[in-house]
């Protein structure tokens, strides 16, 4: 069984190596293609996707590959009943680490790429408009994660969640952040991919309306999921779904 040491862990290094992606291929599809946001964007939703795809196959045997506050939240809430899960203080653990690791990875694309480390943003993203996109697309990350989750398709996640999120950034407003952690660790650059504090808090609690609204469907739809709520993202360790 995975001790918690490995699993926050990994959770730190994965999010903060999808931040990295997150924030340094914004850098380059800026540097590449100047003038052109649609291309950027392309760029810049390609890498995250296949990243995030990437990051999943080696940090969920550890941790389940969760690099989410509001993935973890969900994890609890529909284990919770069942025994299966993060406990409440597997929970605390992982949003920390996951808070943290998107913070560092900001940090280490800016000095990548010879930005100043540490730059906040100046990019303001506010509005009800883009409030909404963030709440659709945690929603239906949370609905993916967790159908596949209760079906028992668990190896399909990378590529899933990979496509998933690859194409939120083309049909959601707000270009899919669907992390309150990234939000955060996305304050930190100056950048492309950045957003301002002052718009932060904002996202964020689109975020947790998402994550409200995305366990009330997979409660509807799949109301025995939390049975297998020790498997999202993907199973962890020798056992699938150990948590301890």
């Amino acid at each position: 069984m995975t001790t918690t040491w490995r699993r926050l862990l990994a959770e730190f290094a994965g999010t903060a190596l999808l931040v990295t992606a997150v924030v340094g291929s914004g850098i380059m599809a800026a540097t590449l293609s100047p003038g052109d946001t649609g291309l950027q964007l392309l760029q810049n939703s390609v890498a995250t996707a296949f990243a995030l795809g990437a990051l999943i196959l080696t940090f969920g045997p550890v941790s389940g590959a969760h690099f989410n506050p509001v993935v973890s939240a969900a994890d609890w809430w529909l284990g919770r009943r069942h025994g299966t899960g993060l406990t409440g203080r597997d929970l605390a653990g992982y949003a920390a680490a996951q808070t943290l690791g998107a913070m560092a990875g900001a940090v280490l694309a800016n000095a990548m790429f010879d930005l100043a480390p540490v730059a906040i943003s100046r990019t303001e993203r506010t509005g009800g408009h883009l409030w909404l996109g963030e709440v659709v697309a945690t929603a239906g990350l949370l609905l993916l994660i967790f159908a596949l989750v209760r079906s028992g398709r668990t190896a399909a996640a990378p590529a899933a969640v990979g496509a998933y999120i690859g194409a939120a950034y083309w049909f959601t407003s707000s270009t899919s952040f669907a992390n309150p952690a990234v939000t955060v660790g996305r304050v930190f650059t100056d950048t492309f991919a950045g957003i301002a504090p002052a718009s932060a808090p904002g996202f964020v609690a689109a975020q947790l309306a998402g994550l409200v609204v995305g366990v009330a469907l997979v409660a509807a739809l799949y109301p025995t999921a939390g049975a297998a709520a020790g498997d999202a993202v993907v199973p962890q360790g020798d056992a699938a779904g150990s948590r301890r």
